[in-house]
């Protein structure tokens, strides 16, 4: 039996499977470390944002498995499956993710293309004659 806390987390078409335990602070995203896996500093730093706003950096090893959309959704995703995990781990983060707006789900998605038209939006160009 594991002692393995699970968090699913989901930003636009991107989804994080996210698994947390004690232990030293490494963090691996599909079986790499996350600053490898996340070339940008951004990306890296949202996936640390909850750990780092808790305090418990060095306290958690998290593994995390994530596909679909690109780079930024996935860390938005693997940013709320910790959130989630954390507060299955422990009821009192709850409070602190929750004032933190961490474990609000972004309910922002592409929208759709629509019949007739060239996009979502888009028209296709008005000719008068």
């Amino acid at each position: 039996m594991s002692n393995f806390t699970w968090g699913l987390g989901r930003r636009k078409t991107s989804v994080a499977r996210v698994r947390i335990k004690a232990g030293t602070g490494k963090i691996t995203i599909n079986d790499l470390p996350h600053d490898v896996y996340f070339n940008s500093q951004k990306s890296c730093e949202n996936v640390t944002l909850a750990l780092a706003k808790l305090d418990i950096l060095n306290k958690y090893d998290i593994f995390a498995n994530v596909d679909g959309g690109g780079k930024e959704g996935q860390s938005g995703a693997v940013l709320l499956g910790i959130a989630r995990a954390l507060k299955k781990e422990s009821e009192a983060y709850e409070a602190q993710l929750r004032e933190l707006g961490l474990l609000t789900r972004d309910p922002r998605m592409k929208e759709r293309k629509k019949p007739g038209l060239k996009g979502a939006r888009a028209r296709f160009q008005f000719s008068k004659r």
